[in-house]
């Protein structure tokens, strides 16, 4: 397969890029990459060098030459509608920082477009060991997507091609079509780009603001289960359905994903959404007004997908929007553990919680408050092999079902296709409110229990 850098120079589309939305989802996207190469670079003591946009306000670093070293800084200065970063590596001690130049606000993206090349305001292609984000805050660095009525064509920030050991902090991304897209495409006559030949490790993303996006915000993990490479297309059925003269492969999962200390708000489709990754973090995030699509296959506010292995998601805040608070697809095996603990999740339009996850996957839900939902609070489907016996100690459920008489014990954990939970007792009782005003909490300091509530010490308790 040709090199990115010849891609470049070719000016051949670098990937045909396939989105999904909850666990199958398909929207297309060609991306091309820049032919552009005309920087103005101002050395600086200690490695640090200045770029700024072209005469066509794009900016594209192709470090095939080495010029940029493991410790560099790559400071960034103007208005950018388009950065390319391509065949770029740090180390493990030396990661390359880009980042604003120091007193000043550096904006990225295009929101005039609609349609065409440039599809993508800032994408990493083949990139290693990279800190990207503002010096302080959110505000330094903003990337602003399309605005346009194609606008779910457009990406703001992507990470591709094999890129991995990258952090992304301190940013404000806005409108577009996703917000983050994390994922590799299978090539056909690649082996680098399936699994299990390759994994794809560590990457943090960090204290963002992620607001009206037209998608998802966060697009983190390849959802297909297989890729049919024949097809070029994602592939969920069986195996023994499989088309006997096409070639399936499995896209290439992450090991090591924290999320964490990120608002996300204003979102057409699902707030948080993983997939495809081993020993996956989520916690300190709030997610309100997702799923403003209204459309049933894209709605969680926070999405643990298929192929997800050794998971904790904790001490989240997911409120205040049009779908189900947190959805589970994990999947089990001998010593995978799926937490979700601590977390608040209220005012949803469906069920609270649901969960339909795969190969016996047991899920540990501790110490989470689920309240104010249209549905059951609480729902496991073992359909898809989620049948092992799931730990369900010491929540807070409160007001399912609109709080429409009766409500009956099904309605806070609604068991259905051979799913099973064990509730705890004593410390560790699971409370049940069928009413806001029977359960005597705070809704003003994350539902806290009030004097004379009978909650004790179940349900989520503010931490950070």
């Amino acid at each position: 397969m040709k090199n990115l850098n010849n891609i470049v120079q070719s000016m051949i589309g670098a990937a045909v890029l396939f989105l999904a939305a909850s666990c199958q989802k398909e929207d297309i996207l060609t991306e091309k990459l820049s032919t552009d190469n005309n920087l103005a670079v101002t050395a600086t003591t200690g490695r640090q060098f200045t770029l700024v946009p072209d005469a066509y306000g794009r900016l594209l670093i192709d470090n095939t030459a080495k010029t940029y070293q493991p410790g560099d800084v790559i400071n960034l200065k103007g208005s950018f509608k388009a950065i390319q970063v391509v065949n770029l590596s740090g180390s493990a001690s030396a990661p390359i920082i880009i980042r604003n130049l120091a007193g000043s606000t550096v904006t990225i993206g295009n929101p005039s477009w609609n349609g065409g090349a440039y599809s993508v305001a800032c994408v990493f292609w083949n990139s290693h060991y990279i800190r990207f984000g503002g010096q302080s805050g959110q505000s330094q660095v903003i990337i602003s997507g399309s605005t346009q009525a194609a606008r779910e064509a457009y990406y703001d920030l992507q990470i591709g091609n094999k890129s991995d050991n990258i952090e992304v902090s301190n940013l404000t991304i806005q409108n577009g079509g996703n917000g983050i897209v994390a994922k590799t495409d299978p090539v056909s006559g690649d082996a680098t780009t399936v699994y299990p030949n390759t994994t794809m490790n560590n990457l943090l993303i960090h204290d963002l603001v992620i607001r009206n996006t037209a998608n998802e915000a966060m697009y983190i993990g390849h959802t297909a289960t297989y890729w049919d490479l024949t097809a070029n297309a994602p592939y969920y059925g069986a195996t023994s359905a499989m088309t006997t003269s096409h070639q399936y492969v499995q896209p290439i999962m992450w090991r090591n994903v924290k999320i964490y200390n990120n608002k996300v708000k204003d979102i057409g489709k699902d707030g948080i959404q993983t997939a495809a990754i081993d020993r996956l973090e989520v916690y300190n995030n709030e997610v309100t007004n997702w799923a403003m699509e209204k459309n049933s296959a894209h709605n969680g506010g926070i999405l643990i997908g298929g192929r997800t292995l050794n998971t904790n998601t904790h001490d989240n805040y997911v409120h205040d929007g049009w779908g189900e608070l947190c959805q589970f697809y994990g999947s089990g095996g001998s010593g995978v553990t799926h937490i979700i603990h601590n977390n608040l999740f209220r005012n949803g339009s469906l069920d609270g919680v649901s969960m339909r996850g795969y190969a016996n996957a047991i899920v540990q839900f501790t110490n989470n408050t689920i309240a104010y939902t249209m549905g059951n609070s609480l729902r496991i489907n073992g359909s898809t092999g989620q049948t092992g016996v799931n730990i369900i100690n010491g929540n807070a459920f409160i007001r399912p079902h609109n709080a429409v008489s009766p409500i009956y014990d099904k309605y806070y954990i609604y068991l259905e296709q051979n799913a099973k939970a064990q509730e705890g007792t004593g410390v560790l009782v699971n409370a049940k409110f069928p009413t806001w005003a029977s359960a005597k909490v705070d809704a003003a300091n994350y539902y806290l229990p009030l004097p004379g509530s009978l909650m004790g010490s179940a349900g989520y308790r503010k931490l950070y």
